[in-house]
C-alpha cells in the first residue's frame, strides 16, 4: 500500500457540525481543475517527521489546561494561546477559503497548507483528503501545545541538545537541512520540551530545549516555500517534474511565499539584543528573537502554584500577537463556544494586536529640506519591528499612509489616501501603499489558463511582481537578496529601515495630519476567495463573515501632526527652531537614526548635514 493509499484509508470524515451545518459541503468540480498542472501528493512531500510516525500521538490542548490554565490570565499559557491565531489556525475561515482554491489550482496543494495550520491533524495522517474534510474535532486545536513542545531541533548540538534528540534524528529517513515550510521533527514519544530546567518535574516527561528560545523554531512555519517550483540558474522559478519530490528540499531552491524569519535573520536583531526602550519584550529590556517580542516576559507562574510551580519574572506569555485584526472574531462568530473563545478573550486579544501594531512603527511628519523644501511635507514611516513592515503571507495584507490638510479654521481642504469604509476601497490614485504582490509568469499562465501578472493563486504563483514593504534595521540589499526577500520594483538603501513620501501642500493649508493604517483582508482578496472557489462554500462563508464584521476595518498604527507654518529645521517639532533642534539633528545624524534623513533620499550622509545647516541658518537668521 502506498503512502497516499494508507493515509486515505485512515482518514476519518469531519463531523458536519464543525462546518456550521454543512455550509462547506462540496458542490462539485469544474473545468478549472482540468487546468491544474497535474500534481500529486509526492510533489508536496517535505523532509522531517512523517504522518503515522509517532508512537504517542499529540494530546489536545485541554489536556494541558488543568495545569497551565484557569488561574492567571496575565501569565498562564493556555488562555493567551487559545485566544491567538496560533490556537485558531485550523478554524481560520480565510485559511479554509484559500485552501479550497489551492487544491483547485494544484491537486494536493492542501498538503502544504494543512501541515502548518493543523500539524497535529497532519502528523496523525488526517490531511487526506487535502481539503480538510478528513480532520476530526481535536485537529482544530491548530498549532497546539503538544506539537510545539515536542518539536526537536533538526540540528543536533552535542552537550546542548537533549541527548534523546540524537536518536530521533538518526532514525529519520530525511532530516531537514534548513527550517521552513513545516519541515518539523516531532519527538515520537510524549516528551515535552521548553526553555527552562524544571527540577522535580514528575507530572510528565520534560526536557530542557534551547531550541525553544531560538527564532529558528519559528522559521518552521514563518518561512514558507512552494516545493512545486525549482530555482533556475537565472533566478526564475520553474515548475519541476510532476509526481516527484523537490530535489533538495531547501527553501532557497523553492519559490518564496513568505520570508518573515529570513527577514529577521538579516536584521540587526539577529546579530544581538537591542534595547528598544521597553517597546517590546515585557520584563525583558533588550530583545532579539521572535519569542522576545511575540512571547514577552511577564511575572507570574507558568503552571499552577499548588502543583509546585515557582514564581518567575521571565514567564513567556503565549500571546503571539501579530497583525491579524479581525479573523479571531470571525472564528468566534462561526464556531461559537466550540472554539474555546469568548467575547472577553477575543476583545483582550484584539487589544494586544492593536498594541503590537502601534508599537511596530513610528510616523514622522516634517518639512523636507533640500530639493523638496518648498510647499511640501515629508511623511516618514519608521519600521521598529524585526522584519519587514508589514510582513508575512502578503495576499490581502497592506499598510498605507493617509494625509489630511486643514485650513486655519480647522476645515478639511484635501485628503490623500482616503479609505471608503462602506465600500472597503482605497483611493488608489493618491495613496502610498506598502504591500507585496505575487503572480504568474507567462509559462505558468499558458499552462494553467490563469492570467499572467499579479494575482492571488497561492499554489501557482511563481513571480514577485512588487514588494515595497519596509525592511528592518540592519537591512542590506545583498543580505535580503540572499534569502529571497529583496525589494521588488522599489529601492531601499543599505541600512534604511524607513521610507518617506513627499506630499505637495495645497493652497490655504495651515496644518496637516498623517495616519498609518494596516488592513488584514482587502476587498480584492476576499472577493477572489468568494468568486474563484468552485469546489465548496468556504469562500462564501469567509466573505459573509468579512462583510458582517466590519470588512476588515483598518487599524490605526500611528498618527502625527505638523503646523505648516513651521520651518523645516524644526526637527523636534516644538514649533520653534533653536539649539534643541541643532542638538537633536546631530544626535540623530551621529547614530544614523531616520530623523537625520532630512532630504528624504533614504541615506544619512553629508548632504543631509548641508541641507540642515542651510535650513537652520535661514530659519534663525
Amino acid at each position: 500500500m502506498s503512502e497516499r493509499e494508507e493515509r486515505m484509508s485512515r482518514a476519518r470524515p469531519l463531523p458536519e457540525a464543525i462546518w456550521g451545518g454543512g455550509a462547506l459541503l462540496a458542490i462539485g468540480l469544474t473545468a478549472a481543475v482540468l487546468a491544474s498542472p497535474g500534481t500529486t501528493l509526492e510533489d508536496f512531500h517535505q523532509p522531517g517527521s512523517q504522518p503515522f510516525s509517532l508512537v504517542e500521538y499529540p494530546l489536545v490542548s485541554n489536556a494541558c489546561q488543568f495545569c497551565h490554565g484557569g488561574y492567571d490570565e496575565h501569565a498562564e499559557p493556555h488562555a493567551h494561546w487559545k485566544a491567538s491565531m496560533m490556537g485558531q489556525a485550523a478554524r481560520d475561515p480565510i485559511f479554509h477559503a484559500a485552501l479550497a482554491i489551492a487544491n483547485q489550482d494544484a491537486a494536493f496543494a492542501g498538503e502544504m497548507c494543512l501541515r502548518c495550520h493543523t500539524p497535529g491533524g497532519w502528523i496523525s495522517g488526517r490531511s487526506e483528503p487535502p481539503d480538510g474534510t478528513g480532520l476530526i474535532p481535536e485537529d482544530f486545536d491548530g498549532v497546539n501545545c503538544s506539537m510545539c513542545h515536542r518539536m526537536v531541533d533538526p540540528v543536533y548540538v552535542p552537550g546542548v541538545s537533549p541527548m534523546e534528540d540524537w536518536g530521533i534524528l538518526a532514525s529519520l529517513a530525511d532530516v531537514p537541512r534548513d527550517t521552513h515550510s513545516a519541515q518539523f521533527v516531532i519527538d515520537p514519544f510524549d516528551r515535552r520540551r521548553g526553555p527552562f530546567q524544571l527540577e522535580e518535574m514528575f507530572y510528565h516527561q520534560w526536557l530542557e530545549s534551547p531550541f525553544h528560545t531560538e527564532s529558528r523554531m519559528c522559521a518552521t512555519c514563518h518561512d514558507v516555500s512552494n516545493p512545486l517550483f525549482e530555482r533556475a540558474s537565472n533566478g526564475a522559478y520553474v515548475l519541476g517534474p510532476v509526481n516527484a519530490r523537490h530535489p533538495t528540499g531547501l527553501k532557497n531552491d523553492m519559490f518564496p511565499v513568505e520570508r518573515t524569519y529570513s527577514e529577521w535573520s538579516e536584521s540587526d536583531f539577529a546579530r544581538g539584543a537591542i534595547d528598544m526602550g521597553g517597546r517590546f519584550g515585557g520584563n525583558k529590556l533588550e530583545v532579539s528573537s521572535c519569542q522576545d517580542c511575540h512571547m514577552p516576559d511577564v511575572s507570574g507562574f507558568g503552571a499552577r502554584e499548588a502543583l509546585g510551580a515557582r514564581y518567575r519574572d521571565d514567564v513567556p506569555a503565549h500571546q503571539f500577537a501579530g497583525a491579524n485584526s479581525w479573523v479571531l472574531r470571525a472564528v468566534l462568530a462561526q464556531y461559537g463556544e466550540a472554539s474555546g473563545l469568548t467575547e472577553e478573550s477575543v476583545e483582550a486579544s484584539e487589544g494586544r494586536t492593536r498594541s503590537m501594531m502601534e508599537r511596530a512603527a513610528d510616523l514622522e511628519v516634517v518639512r523636507p529640506l533640500g530639493a523638496f523644501d518648498e510647499g511640501t511635507i515629508l511623511v516618514r514611516v519608521v519600521n521598529q519591528s524585526g522584519h519587514k513592515l508589514p510582513t508575512g503571507y502578503p495576499e490581502g495584507r497592506r499598510m498605507w499612509v493617509n494625509v489630511r490638510f486643514f485650513d486655519g479654521a480647522g476645515a478639511l481642504i484635501e485628503e490623500r489616501g482616503a479609505y471608503d469604509a462602506v465600500e472597503a476601497t482605497l483611493d488608489g490614485a493618491t495613496t502610498k501603499v506598502y504591500e507585496g504582490k505575487l503572480g504568474l509568469d507567462a509559462a505558468m499562465s499558458a499552462l494553467t489558463g490563469k492570467p499572467m501578472g499579479p494575482g492571488f493563486h497561492f499554489a501557482l504563483n511563481n513571480v514577485w511582481y512588487s514588494d515595497n514593504r519596509i525592511p528592518p534595521r540592519g537591512f542590506t540589499n545583498a543580505g535580503f537578496a540572499s534569502v529571497q526577500a529583496a525589494p521588488v520594483a522599489y529601492a531601499y538603501q543599505d541600512g534604511q529601515y524607513w521610507d518617506g513620501t513627499v506630499f505637495a501642500v495645497p493652497p490655504g493649508a495651515a496644518r496637516a495630519e498623517a495616519r498609518l493604517y494596516h488592513q488584514t483582508t482587502t476587498r480584492e482578496y476576499i472577493e477572489f476567495l468568494r468568486d474563484e472557489n468552485v469546489t465548496n462554500g468556504a469562500g462564501a462563508v469567509a466573505y459573509a463573515l468579512w462583510e458582517s464584521l466590519g470588512k476588515s476595518a483598518p487599524v490605526l498604527m500611528a498618527l502625527s501632526r505638523i503646523d505648516l507654518s513651521s520651518c523645516g529645521a524644526d526637527i523636534d517639532g516644538s514649533g520653534e527652531v533653536d539649539i534643541l533642534d541643532f542638538l537633536e539633528f546631530f544626535d540623530a545624524f551621529g547614530s544614523a537614526r531616520p530623523r537625520a534623513d532630512v532630504n528624504a533620499d533614504g541615506l544619512i550622509d553629508v548632504l543631509d548635514l548641508l541641507d540642515f545647516m542651510d535650513a537652520f541658518g535661514r530659519c534663525v537668521g
